[in-house]
C-alpha cells in the first residue's frame, strides 16, 4: 500500500489566493479515481527552501492524500503536469511512500 501526497499553494507568486473550485476539482478527480480522499486545507503548512541562493522563499500549502495498491507512475506524472498549469507554478511536489495499514 501507498499514500500519494499532493502538496498545493495556497496563493500565486503575487500573493492571490486561488479559486476554491481549483480545490474542489482536485478533490473530486481524486474521490472518482481511488475511492477517497483526505485533505488537510484548515491549517495550511509552511514550506521553505533555498533556490540555488541565499534566499529563502516561503509558501503556504495545503495536503491532499490518497492511498493506493500500486503507483501509477506515468498517471501521476501526468497530473501533475495539469497541477502545475492550473496553480501557475514551475513545480508541484507529489510524494508517495510506503506503507502498512494497521
Amino acid at each position: 500500500m501507498h499514500l500519494v501526497q499532493i502538496l498545493l499553494p495556497l496563493r500565486d507568486d503575487k500573493g492571490r489566493g486561488f479559486p476554491k473550485q481549483h480545490y474542489d476539482k482536485v478533490a473530486t478527480l481524486l474521490t472518482d479515481r481511488f475511492g477517497g480522499v483526505t485533505a488537510y486545507t484548515r491549517t495550511p503548512a509552511e514550506g521553505r527552501w533555498k533556490d540555488g541562493g541565499r534566499t529563502v522563499s516561503e509558501d503556504e500549502v495545503v495536503v491532499f492524500e490518497v492511498m493506493v495498491e500500486k503507483i501509477d507512475a506515468t498517471w501521476w506524472r501526468s497530473y501533475r503536469t495539469s497541477l502545475q498549469k492550473r496553480f501557475g507554478q514551475k513545480s508541484i511536489i507529489v510524494r508517495a511512500q510506503d506503507i502498512r495499514i494497521l
